[in-house]
């Protein structure tokens, strides 16, 4: 008695406890229910009820009767599962749609591939989803939607919540090929409110390092001896304590951000692991998926299944079956096994699914036990694995390339990240073709803009980003290939000549090469890539300018900055010995002097040189200048041989001079392109111009109307021409001279001449296809006997060669098999086709219109009977 009464206290003490956790959870519920209505503060109301569903196809109002067999098979499956399960929450199986009728959640997904390439790729697809859509929350965080509408309503009213998102994105990629499934489960507050102001912006989140791996060295017992280490040990010493001094501040550092992080971690959740969510599982081995991963359709990012935020699984579906997670999910989805086939860790709804059951270690005793249970409810079960699971009462998912292309509702979106702010915009909605806008913020609190970064589409300036660094107010543009100028990227921080420059060039697109041009008041550097004369870097000094002057007839560019040094940097060219081949020449011009220096030559550690001193080509009364020992110095590294001739430095001087007029001239052409450019620049940001394909006859005015002319003039002419080309009976109406009326006996003619000539044609069509066949058989004896007589003496590459050409001629032979039968069958319906057609012409029906005349014939043969 006394262990009775305790039993019964023991129970008492439970019931209380389950009643004050569901009174607990009430509240919760009630508390957070608000406060979870209020998060998405820019989601405006939208009453569903109001929505028409007058126009909706049949099948939105109603159920086909597999359907109905389907629900009813899905709530003797719900009762199963309570029974087994009772601790477990309730199934999502079959909510009611937006005509108030009950559909079973896997007929919901619609498999559909839309026209646009971008959405053949996941990426592409869920990112459509999350910004054509908007978010609206579930009524209550920790339960399901009672209704889950079709994806052609959430897509016409472009909202809805996660179940929503998951269906529709889920009914996309598995169009796309990929194998996807939508699923129930948990997840924290930030993905079910789509809270990502604690999220790193995907646009900042730099590329994670594949950790090279270092060679293994090979131990080798004999092996050289390493040279003694020269290194000095109080260098050793002063690296190693600037190395510990790093460390320490790295880990001072480590320390703050982790104090920081802790201020910034959210606060605690007292509905952690009951928030409800539905996203997408994507399962590897189609479409060449290397691992399985979660897809958030509120955001479009792809997640590992061991992310934290993914707290557990109720259960999985796609448009073919429904799969109940049976693991436990302590850990969240860390865990979890995502093999369907396993009927252990997912029990399937419909048996019948082509899901291959994953053998079990046991499973010979299993099925030996099954075979001895033989009673009503595997009969039940057997009769569920006959069924199929009926089509989808979607009605097709279609969406216009206006809708494709506008994406977001109102053509905006925005998207607040820690400490970033993501604009979105539709192409051609503003004026400068500005479609996204990224803004870094240095603060929490997002008021001190720290960087600004937009991209750019369809300019005609091929503009495609531009970053600007507010701090040090540095702007960087950069360009798609096809610019005017070719260029590739513009930093700057200002548009007004002479200032800090550094223009990038797409330098396939130059015949000089240019890749690089850095330009500020005093100096410009040109770096060039792919010449011919092997140079590589052009460095120019400018001097400042002396009192502008005016006079008439001059050039304008006579106070310009006048150049003090030009200095070339050239490669090595292999073609010269190294002592002759130049590798920084300096022209001085105020100085008059041009500095020469050479590559190194092998195994020698100072390089020729020659220092070249201009003197005037003519002195003052006239007289020409000669050549002077004291006008070049020359250094041989290494040489024994004679010093070169005079003859041969006053040529090379006059070539040098030469050279460095011309190179004044490419100074003061790149000075005046850099000066066109910019101005170039101002002018198209001035007046932002776009472009529009010729193909968008929407936007495209001059080239729709011109489509619409042409489509008129076609259909205007293509009657009279469709007749003139298909009238069959041409060739027989010239024997009779195209007569307006004919006799009976000329009807019938034309009519008998008509149908042997089609017989002819169907019989010598029958025949070649019955002679390519004999002649591919006959060839294929012959191969088979070849090869009987050689087979010993082939090698096992030969026969390898011998089989695949012998499965080839195979392949031949049955295509022409399957044609020759088609052919025999289909020849009597075409002549009768044709008869038909004959006696209903109404140039010939006055006469045939009573009359009959069948041929029978063989297509083989061509015998009339």
């Amino acid at each position: 008695m006394e262990v009775l009464e305790e039993k019964e206290e023991e129970e008492k003490r439970e019931e209380l406890k389950a009643l004050e956790i569901s009174d607990n959870l009430q509240d919760v519920e009630t508390k957070v229910s608000v406060e979870q209505v209020c998060v998405p503060s820019h989601v405006p109301d939208f009453d569903w009820s109001s929505i028409d569903t007058s126009q909706l196809p049949s099948s939105y109002k109603t159920n086909s009767l597999k359907e109905k067999k389907l629900l009813h098979m899905a709530d003797h499956f719900l009762q199963q599962y309570t029974h087994l399960c009772p601790d477990r929450k309730l199934l999502f199986l079959h909510p009611v749609n937006e005509c108030g009728v009950e559909k079973f959640v896997s007929t919901t997904v619609r498999p559909t591939l839309l026209p646009y390439t971008e959405l053949y790729h996941w990426d592409g697809c869920a990112s459509f989803v999350s910004d054509y859509l908007t978010m609206e929350p579930l009524k209550s965080p920790i339960t399901p939607p009672s209704s889950l509408y079709s994806p052609t309503t959430i897509l016409k009213y472009q909202r809805g919540n996660c179940f929503d998102f998951s269906v529709l994105l889920c009914s996309m990629l598995i169009g796309a090929g990929y194998d996807a499934y939508c699923v129930h489960g948990y997840a924290t507050r930030e993905i079910c409110t789509l809270d990502e102001t604690l999220e790193l912006c995907p646009l900042l989140r730099k590329p994670q390092e594949v950790p090279k791996e270092g060679m293994k060295k090979s131990s080798n017992k004999y092996r050289v001896k390493p040279p003694p280490d020269l290194q000095s040990k109080f260098e050793l010493q002063q690296e190693a304590k600037k190395k510990a001094e790093t460390e320490a501040a790295q880990k001072i550092k480590e320390g703050e951000e982790e104090k920081v992080t802790e201020v910034e971690k959210p606060k605690r959740d007292p509905l952690y692991g009951l928030r409800v969510h539905a996203w997408v599982l994507v399962l590897c081995g189609k479409r060449e998926v290397p691992e399985t991963f979660f897809i958030n359709p509120f955001t479009g990012n792809s997640h590992s299944t061991m992310d934290e935020h993914f707290l557990g699984i109720e259960s999985v579906w796609n448009h073919k079956n429904y799969w109940v997670n049976m693991q436990d999910c302590w850990n969240g989805c860390k865990d979890l096994v995502f093999d369907l086939g396993d009927a252990i860790r997912w029990e399937i709804m419909l048996s019948g699914s082509n899901k291959p059951l994953q053998p079990l270690p046991d499973a010979e005793e299993e099925k030996e036990l099954s075979d001895r249970d033989v009673d009503d409810t595997q009969e039940k079960e057997e009769e569920d694995m006959s069924f199929d699971m009926p089509p989808s009462w979607v009605a097709p998912i279609q969406i216009s390339p206006r809708e494709f292309e506008t994406r977001c509702s109102q053509g905006r979106k925005v998207i607040l990240y820690k400490k970033a702010k993501l604009e979105k915009w539709a192409p051609y909605l503003n004026g400068n073709g500005l479609v996204k806008r990224l803004t870094v913020y240095a603060d929490l609190d997002c008021t001190e803009v720290a960087e600004v970064r937009e991209w750019f589409k369809n300019r005609e300036d091929v503009l495609d980003m531009r970053e600007v660094n507010k701090q040090t107010q540095l702007t960087t543009e950069y360009f798609s290939p096809g610019h005017l100028l070719g260029l590739k990227a513009h930093t700057y921080m200002s548009l007004e000549p002479e200032t800090e420059h550094t223009m990038e060039f797409y330098n396939e697109a130059r015949v000089d090469g240019l890749q690089k041009r850095v330009e500020n008041a005093n100096e410009m550097t040109e770096y060039f890539v792919g010449r011919d004369d092997f140079l590589h870097i052009r460095h120019m000094e400018f001097g400042k300018r002396g009192k502008k002057i005016h006079l008439a007839g001059t050039r304008t560019d006579i106070n310009s900055r006048p150049i003090v040094q030009i200095k070339e940097c050239f490669h090595r060219n292999l073609e010269k010995p190294a002592d002759e081949d130049v590798a920084e020449r300096i022209f001085l011009i105020t100085e008059e002097t041009i500095h020469l220096t050479y590559h190194l030559k092998d195994k020698y550690i100072t390089a020729a040189k020659k220092d070249f001193f201009k003197a005037a080509e003519r002195d003052r009364k006239g007289n020409e200048i000669i050549m002077t020992p004291e006008m070049c110095i020359t250094y041989q590294a290494g040489s024994s041989e004679k010093e070169k001739k005079l003859l041969h430095l006053y040529k090379l001087l006059q070539e040098l001079t030469e050279e460095e007029k011309q190179l004044k001239q490419q100074v003061r052409q790149s000075e005046a392109e850099v000066l066109n450019i910019l101005k170039i620049r101002e002018n198209e940001e001035t007046a932002v111009k776009l472009s529009v394909s010729i193909y968008n006859t929407e936007r495209n005015e001059k080239r729709r109307q011109q489509y619409e002319a042409m489509k008129n003039t076609m259909e205007n002419e293509l009657p009279g021409q469709e007749e003139q080309d298909l009238d069959y009976l041409a060739p027989f109406l010239i024997q009779i001279g195209h007569r307006e009326k004919m006799t009976k006996g000329q009807a019938l003619r034309v009519r008998d001449d008509c149908l042997t000539d089609f017989k002819h044609r169907l019989i010598d069509k029958a025949n070649i296809i019955q002679a390519r066949f004999e002649k591919a058989v006959e060839e294929l004896q012959k191969k088979d006997q070849w090869f009987q007589e050689n087979q010993n003496e082939l090698s096992a590459e030969e026969e390898d060669d011998f089989l695949t050409r012998c499965s080839e001629t195979t392949f031949h032979i049955h295509i022409l098999a399957l044609r020759l039968n088609r052919e025999k069958q289909t020849a009597p319906q075409k002549y009768l086709a044709l008869e038909e057609k004959l006696r209903k012409d109404p140039r010939l029906a006055e006469h045939l219109g009573h009359a009959r005349f069948l041929y029978s014939f063989t297509p083989d043969t061509g015998n009339q009977c």
